[in-house]
C-alpha cells in the first residue's frame, strides 16, 4: 500500500513516506480526478439546469481534497528536508499538477456547469461562502483563459508549467548557494564579539564537517549574529559579500547557481501570460485576485508612505553615521557595517540588545506564554499531543498540538518544525496540511504546518530566542490562527483560502503587538535559569527601543515593494535589465545604497519563488490593516473578551468567505485609516 494514498487516519504518515511512493500516488490521483471529473461532466453535460452544489462543487472540492493529501506532505518534505532525489521526483509531479489545474480551469464543460448553477434561482440561497467560492471559480476561469481560442489556451497552459518549474528552480539555487557556502576559521581571535551561542554551533557544525576550529554558514542563525556582533570588520565583509551574492554572477560561487537567466525567463513569461489574457501587464494580472484594484492605487500608497517616511530614515541613518565616526573613526558607513553598527547604537542608546535578551525567552517558555495569550484573548485551549507511536514526524526536533475551544471542540492542530538545519529551507511559515470542509462523515478539522529557523538548542540549555525572532513566532502563529479558526465548512474560501493575497498578512502582523505588551511579556519572560520576571528597567529599554531606526526598516520594506512592483508593471522581455531598475528605484527612495556586487534580487524568493510576484507591498498594505485592528485593543484592553471575540469572529472565523474590507469594518467599525501605522512606528511628525 503506498502511505500517500492511504493515510490511515487524519494524518500524514510521514515515517513511510519514501522518493518511490511520490510519482505513482501522484500519477494515481490525478488518473482518478480526471476520471471523476469526466463522470461529472458527462452526467450534466446535457442538463446542466440539473447542477446542484452537492452534485458539482462538493465533487470538485472532494477530488482537491484528494489530491491535497497527496501533495502537500511532498511540498511540505521538499520545503524542511530537501534531497536530490526527491527534487527530482517533486519537479516531475509538480509539471504533471500544473498541467491538470490548468486543465481544470480550462474545461468549457465545467465552465459552463459552474456558470449555469452561478445563475439559477437556487444559488440565491446559498451561503456567502458558497457564492463567493463560484465568484472566485468563474474568475480563475476568466484569468486562466477560458475565453481565449484553442491555441492560447495551449500557449497558456506551457507557460504555467514552465512558470512552476522555474520557481522551483529559484529557489533551490538559492538553497544550493546558501548552504554552499561556509567560512572555517581556526583563529579564535576572529570570532571576538560573536556570542557564545553561535560560536558554540560553529564548532559543532565544524565537527560534523570533519574539521578543527569553527563553521560559520550563511543560515540566519549564524549570518545575522555574525554581522550584528563580530568585531572582525573583514569578517563582516566577507560574510556580507557571500550573503547579498547568493545565487548569482557574483561572490565566490559566481555562476554556479546563478538566478539570472531563471528570473528573466520567469518575468517574460509573466508579461507573455498577461499580454495574453489582455492586461497591460502582469501587475494588473495579479491585482485581480487582490484588495486593490489599480495599479496605480498601489503605486501611490507605496510613494505616499515612502514620502512621510523618508525624513526619518535619513535622520537615522546620519546619526548611525555619526555614532560610527565618533566610536571608530569610520568615516564612510558600508552597507555591510550597518547591522554591527545599528546593534551597536542600540546598546549605546538603551544599553539593550538582541543577543542579551536571549536567556529570557527560552522557546519552550514563549510557546506556553503564546498560548496564554490566545487563551486568554479567545478562549482557546492548545495541548501537546506526545508525538512516539502515535504521530509521524519527519524530524525529532518537530512537535504537534491541538487547538480546543471554551466548549472543549477541536477546532484544528498543527505541527511545530522550529530549528535551523541543512536541507530546509530559511525562513519562517506556515503552510497549510489539510483545510476544513465539511464531508458526508462530519467536519474535517484544519492541519498546519508551523515552521520556523531558530538556533538549536545547546549542551543543557533550551533554544533562546531574540525578542526579533518571538515576534517571528508570533507572526507565524497568527497566520496558524487565521488556518485553523475558521467556522466555515467550505475548503475553497476556509482560513486562509480565497484571502486577497494584500489582506492575508493582517492577522499575522496583528499577532506581532502581543510581543511588546507588559501585560503579555509578563507571561512568558522569564530567565531560563533563575525564573526571574523580565526586569522593569529591561522592558523599559525594550519599549524605548522599539521603533529604534524603524524608519529605515520601513523605507527597505519599501525599496523591495516598489522594486517587485515597477519590475512587474514596466519589465520588457530582451529590454528590462533588473539591476539597473533596482538601481533607479535605491536612487528614488533608498537612503542608503548597497554595493555595486550586491545582487538582492537573486534571492527575493518571495517574488521569484513565493506567492508576492507583484504583491510584495501586500506587507505594508496589511501593516495598516493590523495596526488599526489593535487600536481598538488599546482603547478597550489588550484582552478584553468582547473585542478579542469580534476580532475571532469577524477575522479569523471568516476567512476568505466575504470581502476583507467588509469583515475590517464589520470589526473596526469603519474603514482602515493609516494613522494607527504611524503612531505605532513613531512616525508623526
Amino acid at each position: 500500500m503506498n502511505p500517500l494514498l492511504d493515510w490511515q487516519g487524519d494524518l500524514p504518515p510521514f515515517a513511510k513516506i519514501r522518493t518511490e511512493h511520490i510519482k505513482p500516488a501522484v500519477t494515481q490521483c490525478l488518473q482518478q480526478n480526471r476520471a471523476e471529473i469526466k463522470t461529472l461532466i458527462a452526467a450534466l453535460k446535457t442538463k446542466p439546469e440539473t447542477c446542484t452544489w452537492e452534485n458539482t462543487l462538493a465533487v470538485l472540492e472532494a477530488l482537491e481534497d484528494r489530491l491535497e493529501h497527496v501533495w502537500s506532505p511532498v511540498q511540505h518534505l521538499h520545503n524542511v528536508a530537501d534531497s536530490e532525489a526527491l527534487r527530482v521526483v517533486y519537479n516531475d509531479c509538480q509539471t504533471a499538477i500544473s498541467e491538470y489545474y490548468h486543465e481544470l480551469e480550462q474545461n468549457p464543460d465545467l465552465y459552463k456547469l459552474i456558470k449555469t448553477l452561478s445563475e439559477s434561482p437556487v444559488a440565491q440561497n446559498f451561503e456567502a461562502a458558497q457564492q463567493q467560492i463560484i465568484k472566485n471559480q468563474l474568475r480563475d476561469f476568466h484569468l486562466s483563459g477560458i475565453d481565449q481560442p484553442p491555441e492560447k489556451q495551449k500557449k497558456l497552459l506551457e507557460i504555467q508549467q514552465q512558470m512552476s518549474s522555474l520557481r522551483t528552480r529559484f529557489s533551490e539555487n538559492l538553497l544550493d548557494a546558501t548552504h554552499g557556502w561556509t567560512k572555517h576559521i581556526t583563529d579564535e581571535n576572529q570570532l571576538q564579539g560573536i556570542p557564545e551561542n553561535v560560536i558554540h554551533q560553529a564548532a559543532l557544525s565544524a565537527e560534523k564537517a570533519g574539521k578543527t576550529g569553527w563553521l560559520l554558514t550563511l543560515d540566519a542563525p549564524c549570518y545575522l549574529p555574525v554581522m550584528k556582533y563580530a568585531k572582525d570588520a573583514e569578517l563582516r565583509r566577507e560574510m556580507y559579500r557571500a550573503f547579498s551574492t547568493r545565487a548569482s554572477d557574483q561572490g565566490d560561487h559566481a555562476g554556479r547557481w546563478d538566478n539570472t537567466e531563471t528570473m528573466q525567463k520567469l518575468l517574460g513569461l509573466r508579461q507573455e501570460l498577461s499580454h495574453l489574457l489582455s492586461f497591460k501587464h502582469y501587475a494588473e494580472y495579479s491585482l485581480a485576485r487582490k484588495m486593490a484594484h489599480e495599479p496605480e492605487q498601489v503605486l501611490e500608497f507605496l510613494h505616499d508612505l515612502a514620502h512621510r517616511v523618508r525624513p526619518f530614515a535619513e535622520r537615522e541613518l546620519a546619526t548611525l553615521q555619526d555614532f560610527a565616526r565618533e566610536r571608530d573613526g569610520l568615516e564612510q558607513l558600508g552597507a555591510e557595517d550597518m547591522y554591527f553598527y545599528s546593534e551597536a547604537l542600540r546598546e549605546h542608546h538603551y544599553a539593550i540588545s538582541q543577543e542579551a535578551l536571549r536567556p529570557w525567552f527560552p522557546l519552550p517558555q514563549v510557546l506556553a506564554g503564546l498560548f496564554q495569550v490566545v487563551q486568554r484573548l479567545y478562549g482557546l485551549n492548545i495541548r501537546q499531543k506526545p508525538v512516539e507511536n502515535t504521530i509521524e514526524v519527519w524530524h525529532s526536533s518537530v512537535s504537534f498540538y491541538e487547538i480546543y475551544d471554551a466548549k472543549d471542540n477541536l477546532r484544528g492542530a498543527f505541527y511545530l518544525d522550529p530549528y535551523a538545519r541543512k536541507g530546509k529551507r530559511g525562513g519562517a511559515w506556515m503552510a497549510d496540511c489539510r483545510n476544513r470542509r465539511k464531508t458526508a462523515t462530519g467536519i474535517q478539522y484544519p492541519i498546519a504546518y508551523l515552521v520556523c529557523n531558530f538556533p538549536q538548542p545547546v549542551k543543557d540549555h533550551p533554544s533562546l530566542l531574540s525578542h526579533e525572532e518571538v515576534q517571528t513566532l508570533f507572526h507565524e502563529f497568527g497566520h496558524g490562527l487565521h488556518h485553523l479558526l475558521t467556522r466555515i465548512d467550505y475548503a475553497g474560501v476556509a482560513g486562509i483560502n480565497g484571502v486577497p493575497w494584500d489582506a492575508v498578512e493582517l492577522p499575522s502582523q496583528f499577532m506581532e503587538n502581543w510581543c511588546w505588551e507588559k501585560e503579555a511579556l509578563q507571561l512568558f519572560a522569564r530567565h531560563y535559569e533563575t525564573g526571574e520576571v523580565l526586569p522593569e528597567a529591561t522592558l523599559e529599554k525594550m519599549l524605548a527601543a522599539k521603533n529604534f531606526q524603524v524608519g529605515l526598516f520601513i523605507l527597505r520594506q519599501l525599496e523591495f515593494a516598489l522594486f517587485d512592483f515597477r519590475l512587474h508593471c514596466e519589465y520588457q522581455a530582451g529590454k528590462t535589465d533588473i539591476q539597473q531598475l533596482l538601481g533607479e528605484v535605491r536612487e528614488e527612495v533608498a537612503v542608503m545604497i548597497p554595493p555595486a556586487f550586491n545582487r538582492f534580487q537573486h534571492s527575493f524568493g518571495h517574488i521569484f519563488s513565493g506567492g508576492y510576484a507583484a504583491g510584495y507591498y501586500s506587507y505594508q498594505w496589511a501593516n495598516v490593516l493590523a495596526a488599526d485592528a489593535f487600536s481598538l485593543f488599546e482603547e478597550n484592553g489588550i484582552f478584553d473578551k468582547e473585542t478579542g471575540q469580534k476580532f475571532l469572529q469577524n477575522i479569523l472565523e471568516l476567512g476568505g468567505s466575504q470581502d476583507p474590507e467588509d469583515l475590517f469594518i464589520a470589526f473596526r467599525g469603519r474603514a482602515p485609516k493609516l494613522d494607527a501605522l504611524l503612531k505605532h512606528s513613531g512616525l508623526q511628525a
